[in-house]
């Protein structure tokens, strides 16, 4: 096989604009053309409207045509997870069973070290229901919902699998992630996503995959107590959530995957001497726009045909230290109604595969520093997310509305309505949400606003809409380890996002690998 790279490409592609791209670069005929695959493809949108694909492709041709292009061979590796399988008398135990759990375990049965995985949430199919009670009946589960069960927070969101990680433990997540059923494409554009609808299917495939290597589940199990012998972990309790049960488990290896909204873990490992810190986060508001608005900006066209809905990342930096920046963004999506416990507004984003539904959304985001928090307790940004949670729970009307305003009214004060139809549910309550948010957040989005706009067009026009509050972009603390993944209480793993080590699918996914391996070698 030899690699092309920069082959332009139509939109709307065909396998003989591909090979007809492949002849003419190699001034061969298409007869002497095998077959290829996509690389990599990325859009190429400089030139608005005349947008274009560019593709690196792997190109197989005879013999004696690909001796004569040897300069540009090309091996392609697999990196799905292998390893010779050990047998050891170690009871290893996951707590959450979201990306980092889910790779922990697929790595951890793949070494046939049989985990216990347990989860305080439902599988994926009943959580699902349950998150629909809660969007259209405001009856929330505590334990299963967007954030918590099967799947983890990623299930409900927009799926992105791009990190600023180009390594083999990434490539290794996206070819594992197609073999339990995403689509192929993910392997090679520039951009991948799995969106929600198609996430699903991949979570319960790599469940099923687990157990027959003999991985075992504990759903709507949650972890209620850690035992400690001197500087090791012995023991664990966990508490059958529907039954009001408790249950103790021997355990030689624990590993934390639990994700950064299990704040009740994080009071137990204080409890408990672990050792954490804090660390810096960010909190902000989620946009609303209409997509052919960005579409227009990004793309010089409202639609094109056979080109995805645009997307966009923005970042400015402002005069008083902080940063204003877009995270987390879904073309053709949503924003979801994503609660923990009673009392409190969280908000997040989300997008089917397809990405198709009438608006975008994103973050807006300020990053907020350990000296906003108020304490040197560990747990303080713990304390700072939930109390400006609870102030757009009652600036909401105290039933699990959102607030909301329009930019111009943030911004400017103008008294804008907003022309969006809005897509979170259970519902919005329009008012002034500065009141629910921290002074520093709200100066820094009324400065930062119209700088991002003037980065994009449209991006925050007067009639766009602003939902409070977005405040778990990242865990506001670290879980302190060591260089073999291992907290100050020996046996204890944190990992992935909630430990602070990962943000986003990919991150967490190839953490939880990385934890797996280091066990497997100090088995």
């Amino acid at each position: 096989m030899i690699k092309l790279e920069q082959i332009s490409l139509p939109i709307k592609f065909l396998d003989g604009d591909v090979l007809s791209q492949i002849a003419k670069n190699l001034k061969i005929s298409v007869k002497d053309i095998k077959e290829y695959e996509i690389l990599k493809l990325s859009v190429d949108a400089r030139k608005k409207p005349n947008i274009k694909f560019v593709a690196s492709l792997g190109v197989t041709l005879g013999e004696k045509l690909e001796k004569k292009f040897k300069s540009l061979r090309f091996e392609k590796v697999s990196h799905l997870l292998e390893y010779e399988k050990k047998s050891a008398d170690k009871k290893i135990v996951i707590v959450g069973f979201g990306p980092s759990g889910m790779f922990a375990g697929l790595a951890l049965a793949k070494m046939g070290l049989k985990p216990l995985i347990i989860e305080q949430g439902k599988m994926v199919d009943e959580r699902e229901k349950d998150v629909e009670e809660f969007w259209q009946n405001r009856k929330l589960n505590k334990y299963s919902n967007v954030q918590f069960g099967e799947g983890g927070a990623g299930t409900f969101s927009d799926g992105k699998l791009n990190t600023n990680l180009n390594n083999s433990y990434c490539k290794s997540v996206i070819e594992e992630l197609v073999s339990f059923g995403a689509p192929k494409e993910i392997a090679y554009l520039n951009k991948p996503h799995i969106g929600s609808d198609k996430l699903k299917e991949v979570v319960k495939n790599m469940r099923e995959y687990i157990k027959t290597l003999g991985g075992q589940f504990m759903f709507s199990t949650k972890l209620s107590n850690i035992k400690i012998d001197g500087d090791r972990v012995t023991e664990i309790d966990v508490l059958d959530v529907e039954t009001g049960k408790s249950t103790a488990i021997k355990v030689d290896k624990l590993l934390l995957c639990v994700g950064h909204s299990a704040r009740d873990v994080f009071s137990l490992l204080k409890d408990k001497g672990v050792t954490l810190k804090q660390k810096p986060f960010a909190m902000g508001v989620r946009i609303e726009q209409k997509q052919s608005d960005i579409n227009l900006s990004q793309y010089g066209a409202e639609k094109i045909d056979g080109l995805a809905n645009a997307d966009y990342k923005l970042a400015v930096h402002l005069p008083n230290g902080r940063a204003v920046f877009t995270f987390c963004m879904c073309p053709g999506g949503e924003i979801v109604a994503s609660s923990t416990d009673e009392g409190e507004i969280v908000t997040n984003g989300m997008s089917l595969f397809a990405r198709d539904k009438e608006n975008a959304n994103s973050a807006v985001l300020v990053n907020i520093l350990p000296e906003d928090f108020g304490s040197d307790d560990p747990l303080a940004g713990i304390w700072y997310q939930a109390k400006y949670e609870r102030l757009a729970f009652e600036l909401g009307g105290n039933n699990f509305n959102a607030p909301a305003e329009s930019v111009g009214s943030f911004v400017y004060g103008r008294g804008t309505k907003t022309d969006i139809n809005f897509s979170y549910r259970p519902g919005l309550t329009f008012s002034k949400i500065e009141k629910c948010l921290p002074e520093i957040v709200s100066q820094s989005l009324k400065m930062g606003l119209p700088l991002l706009n003037e980065k994009l067009k449209n991006f925050a026009r007067d009639e766009n809409l602003l939902v409070a509050i977005e405040s778990r972009s990242s865990c506001p603390l670290t879980i302190v380890r060591d260089e073999n993944f291992e907290s100050n209480i020996k046996g204890i793993y944190p990992v992935g996002e909630g430990a602070g080590f990962a943000g986003g699918i990919v991150s967490s996914a190839q953490d939880g690998i990385k934890v797996a391996e280091s066990i497997f070698r100090n088995l």
